[in-house]
C-alpha cells in the first residue's frame, strides 16, 4: 500500500494589519498580529505515487502552475534531492478570496507533507525560508498559532496566546484580490459613518488598514461591518486581511445562529458563514 498522509490546514484571522509604507520591491510593509482558526481547514491527501498529480474538490481552484500546493512543490524539491512523486488532493473548506489565508495555508501544509516523507528533511527553519519566498502569508502557517507578523508579512514572531474568543465569519459571495487592495491603500479615502479606529479590548486591539481601500470600492462590505457593530451579541468586527471576510467577535458564541439568521435576512441571504472559537 502507498504511503499516505492526510494534514489540516487551518484558515487565519488578522486581529490587527497596519500597513506603513510601500517598499523599493514592490511590497508593503506591514505589522499584523494573526492567529489561526484551527476549526476551519482545507484538508490536503498526500500520498507517494509514480507520477504527480493534484485533484481539488473544488472546480475553482485552478489546477496550473500558478496554484500556490504545486508551487510549494516544485519549491520544496528545489531544496531536495528526492525524486518521489506525488498524488495530491485538496479538499477545499476556507472559500477563496476571502482574506483567510486558505491558500497560503495549503501551500505551509504542502511543505510539512513534502517533509515528512523526504529522506532527509529540512527542518522547521528551512521550510520557513522556502514558504517565505513562495507568499508572505505563508510563513505564519509553520509557527506559532498566534504571532506577529512583520517585513512584507514573512517575518513572524510568537505572539502570546489569547483568551478564548467567539467568532462568527460572514462572507459574501465576491472576493478581494488581495493585490487590488493593496494597490488602492495610499488613495483610498475613508467613507462617512464607517468607523475605521481601533477597537480596544484587555488581550489587544482589532484594525485593519485595508478596510479603507477595500470599503471605498466594495461598499457592501462596509455596511456589513457597521451592521455587525451596531448587534447587541457583537463586541466587536472586522474584515480579515484584504476581505472579502467579515469577522465578529461575539459576546456569546450561542448567539451565533441568531446573527447569521438576522444577515442573511437583512443584508444577503447567501452570506457564508461559519462560527467557532479563536
Amino acid at each position: 500500500m502507498s504511503n499516505s498522509l492526510v494534514i489540516d490546514s487551518p484558515a487565519k484571522l488578522n486581529l490587527s494589519l497596519r500597513v506603513l509604507r510601500k517598499r523599493e520591491d514592490g511590497f508593503h510593509e506591514i505589522d499584523s498580529v494573526m492567529v489561526r482558526l484551527p476549526g476551519l481547514c482545507d484538508r490536503l491527501t498526500v500520498t507517494e505515487a509514480t507520477v504527480d498529480s493534484f485533484t481539488c474538490d473544488d472546480p475553482g481552484v485552478p489546477g496550473d502552475a500558478s496554484n500556490l500546493v504545486l508551487r510549494a512543490v516544485a519549491a520544496y524539491r528545489s531544496f531536495s534531492d528526492s525524486g518521489v512523486k506525488f498524488a495530491i488532493h485538496l479538499s477545499k473548506s476556507i472559500p477563496h478570496g476571502a482574506g483567510l489565508g486558505g491558500g497560503s495555508s495549503d501551500a505551509a501544509a504542502t511543505l510539512t507533507a513534502l517533509d515528512h516523507f523526504s529522506a532527509t528533511p529540512q527542518g522547521t527553519a528551512r521550510l520557513m525560508e522556502i514558504a517565505a519566498a513562495l507568499g508572505s502569508d505563508i510563513p505564519f502557517f509553520l509557527g506559532s498559532p498566534v504571532a506577529r507578523a512583520t517585513g512584507r508579512g514573512e517575518i513572524i514572531e510568537a505572539a502570546p496566546a489569547l483568551p478564548n474568543l467567539p467568532v462568527l465569519l460572514l462572507k459574501p459571495s465576491f472576493g478581494v484580490p488581495t493585490p487590488d487592495a493593496y494597490g488602492r491603500w495610499k488613495k483610498a479615502k475613508e467613507l462617512h459613518s464607517v468607523p475605521y479606529g481601533p477597537q480596544v479590548f484587555p488581550w489587544g486591539e482589532l484594525v485593519n488598514d485595508l478596510e479603507r481601500p477595500v470599503f471605498w470600492k466594495h461598499l457592501f462590505l462596509a455596511e456589513m461591518k457597521v451592521w455587525l457593530l451596531g448587534r447587541p451579541e457583537v463586541a466587536g468586527a472586522l474584515m480579515s486581511g484584504s476581505g472579502s471576510t467579515m469577522f465578529a467577535l461575539l459576546r456569546d458564541l450561542q448567539s451565533a445562529d441568531s446573527v447569521i439568521e438576522a444577515a442573511r435576512r437583512e443584508l444577503d441571504p447567501t452570506l457564508w458563514a461559519w462560527q467557532g472559537a479563536i
